[in-house]
């Protein structure tokens, strides 16, 4: 089943079930789809839905930032429970050793020493870890390794 298909299916038995949280949140992300679907004039595959569904949760937490900030936590904890939601749909978060490791790797076969590698080395890491990881992180993280 298509990855389309079960946020379709999911917001179906959601509606059953009278979970209007999850509804709301379901139903937001097949609008991203159904709007994507619209601008490129194609049906997506699963990997440019899980690209969407990233696209989501990184908007969410920018606005639970801006929302906390601003002393909004009603608002903050409607963010926290969408991501909740759409991470349900997303691949498997990678854990710090294998992002460790994948770094690790990157640095090998690109032998970079300085942050000018900076981008050869993101490149290798994000063809792998796109999805499963918050790229912002990995960034950092990298950059600590190229400047010591």
């Amino acid at each position: 089943m298509s990855l389309k298909s079960k946020i379709t299916e999911d917001i179906k038995l959601a509606l059953k079930a009278g979970d209007k949280s999850r509804l709301k949140a379901l139903r937001l992300a097949a609008a991203e789809i159904k709007q994507v679907e619209i601008d490129q004039r194609k049906d997506l595959d699963d990997s440019a839905i899980i690209d969407i569904l990233n696209k989501m949760v990184k908007q969410r937490r920018d606005s639970i930032e801006q929302f906390q900030a601003g002393a909004r936590e009603d608002l903050a904890d409607i963010e926290i429970a969408e991501i909740a939601v759409i991470q349900t749909y997303l691949p498997e978060e990678l854990s710090d050793e294998e992002i460790e490791h994948l770094i690790d790797e990157a640095l090998k076969v690109t032998k970079a020493e300085h942050m000018r590698d900076m981008g050869k080395v993101m490149g290798l890491i994000k063809s792998k870890a796109q999805g499963r990881a918050n790229m912002t992180i990995v960034s950092i993280k990298v950059k600590e390794r190229l400047n010591t």
